[in-house]
């Protein structure tokens, strides 16, 4: 008996002597084209035949549900930003485009002073008014997140670093007109169609910083110049183009409160 208890435990002795065995694991990667393109890019690539197409996420689409009425069609679903799709509805349904962001085209742009009636107030933009990085002023909207520098003129170089304020419009007494594109990189106005009656807006210049509330929310033809006429009344007027509907501009209008 005892010699088997000696064999058992010299036994024991020499498993425990060996080094612990570790399992040998194998990890795989994904294979490739498992990941969709990143929703981060904001790229608008060019193809052929199509051309200026925007595939960044301002077009990226939630497909519709299985077996839905519309689940077979190509192009369909609910719109990731619903801002920005035609109408603002964010429902597509087939084969929805979308079209590359132009700046407002109503006409008048020249920096001749008071256009509208005789008497109405006016402030022309002189040099001393600028700011050393170019800009005129600046715009805040704080219910849809804008906090943007304003550029004189309303051409692609203004766009492109902020909004532009027409030049043939006031920039402090009567009807300061200001325009931004409404989707893309500076889509600074993707979302002032859905500004409510009371909604702030803040202008400041180097003459000083005014709150104005939204007065009206409108969809104009794209050639109605009575937006930028001279007023009595001081008021800003914000512009911008509609998705998919060249023929029309959004239009918010608000008055001064202080």
């Amino acid at each position: 008996m005892m010699k088997r208890q000696i064999a058992a435990a010299c036994a024991l002795a020499a498993v425990l002597s060996q080094s612990a065995w570790a399992a040998d694991y194998t990890f795989y990667g994904p294979e490739q084209g498992l990941f969709a393109r990143s929703t981060s890019d904001d790229t608008i690539y060019v193809d052929k035949p199509e051309v200026n197409v925007d595939r960044s996420k301002n077009t990226a689409l939630i497909p519709p549900a299985f077996g839905s009425a519309t689940s077979y069609l190509p192009g369909s679903g609910t719109a990731l930003t619903p801002n920005l799709t035609p109408g603002g509805s964010g429902i597509v349904s087939g084969g929805g485009t979308s079209n590359v962001v132009t700046p407002p085209t109503i006409s008048g742009n020249t920096n001749t002073g008071n256009t509208g009636n005789p008497g109405s107030s006016f402030t022309l933009v002189t040099p001393d008014l600028y700011y050393a990085g170019g800009y005129i002023g600046s715009l805040k909207i704080p219910s849809i997140g804008v906090g943007v520098k304003i550029y004189q003129g309303t051409d692609d170089a203004a766009l492109r670093y902020g909004v532009g304020h027409f030049e043939n419009t006031s920039i402090w007494e009567g009807n300061v007109a200001i325009a931004g594109h409404n989707r893309g990189v500076n889509s600074y106005f993707g979302e002032i169609h859905t500004l409510k009656p009371g909604a702030t807006i803040q202008l400041t210049t180097k003459i000083g910083t005014r709150q104005y509330q939204v007065d009206g929310v409108a969809k104009i033809a794209a050639t109605d110049v009575s937006v930028l006429s001279a007023r009595d009344n001081d008021i800003i007027t914000l512009i911008t183009c509609v998705r998919d509907q060249p023929e029309y501009r959004w239009c918010v209008q608000a008055k001064l409160v202080r």
